[in-house]
């Protein structure tokens, strides 16, 4: 950080900063390390149980509780003693050397910019939604760990994702209480003069205001922009006021602070990260700003600072439909883009508009975020290996006349922060089992390590954790009830629900029609049988969200409130309200099955059945997103065949049937089938492979071990290369990708010939390139791969010219095992170090 800009500091006029020892605890509750590492928690435990207890929120404990109780605990020796030595472990845990710096420090990565829209880091800080703020949040968590240099670069919302509340007649009402941040674990960032940091960009026709937070996470920082400030008009200051509410205009908006504001508040900071890796396309304004601050630096136009700066951007999208992408109108892009466009980035509204557009002609096509982050990148990638694959054909409009195989987009399978998701039973297990470090560098020993473990104490484990679990719901319910004005003999029944002895199914998360929550309820009858069945009893668990605006999604909510509310189903299923962290921490820990039903292939990669598996729980999953690439047999159960049928509603009553057929056939059986001792031992067979086989590869430190080797680190060597001598190979790329686009398609192919020699085919083929340069290209021989098998691409080697002819000779040998016919010749660009097709989408086919 430049030393232009200070840490946050602390209010004096609220805070006992006075009291010696304060300080201290500050320095624990304002580093979000606590939500993953539980050493402090007995502290603010001490400090009020019962608030501590309601919001896992320590900055609101030190907030809450009287001078007098904090200058008391401080000068009891024990207490104090206790918080030194928190404050020293902490400090030794985040300054030793991590994986990074032991196997990568000498490489040329200083920093990578993480850009998201949301991060899910804790309840205690509500600036998330789901999905991709869990995905974000554990990875920054994963980077600390780590030691990955990386900065997180999001928004602070005022109001954040809505409440849910289920209202008398069973529907969801939203509820958007105010993030008051003098009580979340934030921090303004200010200036040395105590001035806070506050950035300026501009809308049109008025000038926007952007204060500064920032969150401690362990080792990284995470920077939040805020738009309320007073020095904005009203309807500016509410920018940041929801995430994911308002229209496309707002959401415009929030998408150029985030990118722009973003990217401009690093260079504020003197932070220059070669990687900037954009977490879905809504930060992809980012893309924009960092040519333009290279522009600005190196004298080039803005053709070649994209040239050079793409190199270093890493864009992850995590949409399975296109539909799912942001999409703006012409006009708002124009509006609030246009002078921007012109007068920052020296280029024209009609060639920004081309960016995000399929047809750079088709002045009607809404500007795609996600084609803009993909003209603007250096590598793109799914979030699961299915995922790379959908995403290939989403975007091969981009690349046409391309294989769709070859379309770009690779793949890095979500992982999630085992730190944060697994119980403290389960933390002693695997600390007993694996080690204390387990998940902080290469995890080649987890899976014979936890193989070790008996099955009963496997199974002392589990039932720990469905106790635990039970309690939690219970007390949950009780108070929901209570806060409803519910009956005194409903709330002291809610205290009695549920057997800890009986096997537990969860579903929680959104609400929406494509992940079909409602599918268990196709033949309720047979769900009832399961339900109460009094020799093998089954309770569900459910919650989740709809969005506001999700009208069907919602319907879907009802539907099971409906269900749950006939009054002999009470006692073997609940709905718990308002999904939030703290809610899927506890479901996680404690249910047997996690059952997921999303309609293949639209579940991107689906992170919440990962995190039953450091905590024992067995998945029950279509075979969509991660799933798909981590079943087998021996570790859970899956429905589907593992094939796409797009929307067919014939195909919910079989995949239901499915999934009746498993819990009656299968689940249910082996999880009461017991021996002599009381331990359902194929139960316990498929829970261990579970967690030796799945946890170490879906964990989130993997996950980042693959981006720092797979892309941050070629990517930061890239942008410095590009980036060397004012970016003059970005200059020669764009000549190169000049000449492309007007000399290819006068190349001319002669005919093929093939000749069948020993068992091998000899291919020739005279190519006259007329102007363009012979090596700006490579001549290939292509098959389309067979029985779903990779294709057949290999380089032909060039001749020697002929004197007579300007046509050069191009030749190759290859085992004859397929029919000539199989065989085409192309040309595809070549340019040392650039991403073909990404970079260049040009192709010539032989025909």
């Amino acid at each position: 950080m430049s030393s232009r800009i200070t840490e946050g500091h602390l209010s004096s006029g609220q805070l006992p900063t006075d009291i010696e020892g304060f300080d201290l605890l500050a320095e624990l509750a304002l580093n979000m390390r606590w939500s993953w590492n539980h050493a402090t928690d007995a502290v603010w435990s001490e400090l009020d149980p019962e608030l501590w207890e309601i919001t896992h929120n320590p900055w609101v404990v030190l907030q809450t509780v009287s001078r007098d109780k904090i200058r008391n605990m401080l000068a009891d020796p024990v207490f104090r003693k206790q918080i030194d030595v928190l404050v020293e472990s902490r400090k030794h845990a985040l300054e030793a050397p991590a994986w990074f710096q032991k196997e990568h420090l000498q490489n040329s990565l200083t920093c990578v910019a993480y850009f998201s829209m949301e991060f899910m880091l804790s309840e205690a800080l509500p600036i998330y939604s789901g999905g991709l703020g869990n995905v974000a949040g554990d990875q920054l968590k994963a980077n600390s760990d780590l030691g990955v240099p990386v900065v997180g670069v999001g928004l602070l919302y005022q109001q954040g994702y809505f409440r849910q509340v289920i209202d008398k007649n069973g529907e969801q009402q939203a509820l958007y209480p105010y993030n008051d941040p003098g009580q979340l674990p934030i921090t303004p960032l200010r200036q040395p003069n105590g001035e806070w940091l506050r950035l300026e960009i501009e809308l049109p026709g008025y000038p926007v205001w952007l204060r500064v937070w920032q969150v401690l996470v362990g080792r990284v920082k995470l920077y939040l922009l805020d738009s309320n400030d007073l020095a904005n008009f009203p309807t500016v200051r509410g920018i940041t006021s929801e995430l994911y509410g308002g229209g496309p205009e707002l959401r415009l908006q929030q998408e150029l602070v985030l990118g722009i504001g973003g990217w401009r508040l690093l260079q504020a900071l003197g932070i220059q990260p070669e990687v900037c890796h954009l977490n879905e396309g809504h930060a992809a304004f980012a893309i924009l700003e960092r040519a333009r601050t290279f522009m600005k630096a190196s004298g080039q136009p803005f053709e070649v600072a994209l040239a050079v700066t793409r190199a270093g951007n890493l864009f992850t999208t995590h949409t399975a439909v296109p539909a799912g992408f942001d999409r703006f109108a012409p006009y708002l892009i124009e509006h609030y883009l246009g002078r921007y466009a012109q007068e920052k980035l020296g280029i024209s509204v009609r060639e920004l508009l081309a960016l995000g557009r399929e047809n750079a002609n088709d002045s009607s096509e809404s500007f795609n975020m996600a084609y803009m982050a993909i003209r603007g990148s250096g590598a793109v990638n799914g979030v699961s290996r299915l995922h790379g694959q959908v995403s290939r054909h989403i975007f091969r409009t981009l690349f046409p006349r391309w294989p769709e195989n070859e379309v770009p987009v690779g793949y890095v399978t979500n992982g999630v922060h085992m730190p944060t998701w697994d119980s403290a039973p389960s933390d002693e297990l695997w600390t007993e089992a694996c080690g204390k470090n387990r998940w902080l560098g290469r995890t080649k020993t987890l899976e014979r390590d936890i193989r070790c473990v008996t099955d009963s104490k496997l199974w002392q484990f589990r039932t720990k954790a469905s106790k635990a679990l039970i309690e939690f719901t219970r007390e949950r319910i009780s108070r929901q009830l209570a806060y409803t004005g519910a009956p005194s003999e409903s709330i002291e029944r809610a205290k009695h629900l549920f057997d800890p002895n009986a096997l537990t199914l969860g579903f929680a998360r959104r609400f929406a029609t494509y992940k079909r929550p409602n599918l268990l309820l196709h033949n309720r009858e047979r769900l009832l049988r399961l339900l109460k069945n009094p020799d093998r009893p089954v309770q569900l668990i459910m919650a989740g969200k709809a969005h506001p605006a999700d009208r069907a999604g919602q319907d879907l909510i009802h539907e099971w409130i409906n269900f749950i509310r006939e009054a002999d189903n009470r006692l073997n299923i609940i709905f718990l309200r308002d999904y939030d962290m703290q809610l899927t921490e506890r479901l996680v820990q404690g249910v047997d099955v996690w059952i997921n039903t999303p309609r293949r292939p639209w579940e991107a990669c689906g992170t919440s059945g990962m995190k039953v598996l450091v905590n024992g729980g067995i998945n029950l999953s279509e075979l969509d997103g991660w799933w798909a690439e981590a079943y087998s047999p021996e570790v859970g159960w899956a429905v589907g065949d593992g094939l796409e049928h797009g929307d067919d509603p014939s195909l919910d009553a079989v995949e239901a049937e499915r999934l009746y057929e498993l819990l009656e056939r299968e689940v249910i059986p082996e999880f009461y089938n017991r021996d002599e001792h009381g331990i359902p031992t194929a139960w316990v067979k498929r829970m261990r492979e579970s967690m030796a086989q799945l946890t170490p590869r879906f964990s989130a430190d993997r996950t980042i071990r693959e981006y720092t080797e797979q892309h941050y680190l070629p990517a930061a060597i890239a942008y410095r290369t590009r980036a060397a001598d004012n970016g003059s190979i970005g200059k020669k790329i764009v000549d190169w990708r000049f000449a492309l686009e007007t000399k290819l398609s006068k190349v001319r192919f002669g005919n093929l010939n093939v000749q069948t020699r020993d068992g091998q085919y000899l291919f020739e083929i005279r190519v006259c390139f007329n102007d363009l340069d012979a090596k700006s290209v490579r001549v290939e021989l292509y098959a389309d791969g067979v029985m779903g098998g990779d294709p057949m691409r290999q380089e032909m080697k060039c001749l020697q010219q002929p004197v007579e002819t300007q046509g050069y000779i191009y030749r190759i040998s290859i085992p004859a095992s397929r029919h000539t016919t199989d065989y085409s010749v192309r040309i595809i660009p070549h340019y040392d170090g650039v991403a073909v097709p990404l970079e260049a989408t040009h192709i010539l086919w032989q025909h």
